[in-house]
């Protein structure tokens, strides 16, 4: 009796282990399975988001190359502030000041992040580059946003009110999308906001606001490059 019940409690320590290292290796199988698909996954979202800011820099490389002819532009006008009238009239202020209130915002296309973000699976991305930078993305956007609002309302609020009352618009549109024929016949002189401290004024603050949108951009330009070599893939 003592020899079977041994053999029979040795028979079911073995039964036991067995059935513990089944749980282990269907355990690990199941670990790795879980971690085959979370790469998979993650390699999925990285291509989204590379693929998504190589949209993004080209849409940015335009969008300062617009932004910073507009400022250029305003340099200039702000260089023939106080000059004299035989000057001015050897410079094209009307295509001068077209090019100064020609300004873009940038609207990037942020749906991979987005979605990563809403959904909760931001913690699937195992590299903690490529998660600081989306952070850093979206402080530069908020930053970008908020500046851009406020440097299209100082042009829409007070520096193109101040140019319809001084200075004929049609002459300006001449260089624009209306493709005008001919410029404004009615008789003003428009060379006086040269003159006028009112005007260089507005250009200043004007440019103020629109060089510290400009500044947003290029940090954000910098985060895209890094976004874009961090979310490489095969």
């Amino acid at each position: 009796m003592e020899n079977k019940t041994s053999k029979y409690f040795k028979y079911a320590i073995g039964e036991i282990l067995l059935v513990v290292i089944g749980i282990l290796i269907a355990l690990q199988i199941n670990t790795w399975n879980q971690n085959r698909l979370e790469r998979i996954e993650e390699m999925a979202i990285l291509k989204n988001i590379h693929d998504e800011f190589l949209q993004n820099k080209a849409a940015l490389i335009n969008v300062l190359r617009q932004n910073e002819g507009s400022f250029q532009a305003g340099i200039i006008i702000m260089e023939l502030i106080g000059k004299n009238e035989d000057t001015l009239k050897t410079i094209n202020t009307d295509s001068l000041i077209f090019k100064s209130v020609e300004f873009e915002n940038f609207n990037p296309s942020e749906n991979a992040i987005s979605d990563l973000i809403q959904s909760g699976r931001l913690q699937v991305l195992r590299n903690k580059n490529v998660k600081d930078l989306i952070h850093q993305w979206s402080r530069i956007m908020k930053s970008a946003i908020d500046n851009f609002e406020g440097f299209d309302s100082k042009v829409e609020d007070d520096m193109v009110p101040y140019i319809t009352k001084n200075y004929p618009f049609k002459d300006i549109d001449y260089y624009g999308p209306l493709n005008w024929k001919s410029k404004s016949v009615l008789k003003h002189d428009k060379l006086k906001i040269f003159q006028d401290i009112e005007y260089e004024s507005l250009v200043d603050d004007t440019l103020y606001r629109l060089l510290t949108y400009l500044d947003d951009l290029k940090e954000a330009e910098i985060i895209i490059d890094k976004i874009i070599e961090e979310t490489q893939y095969e």
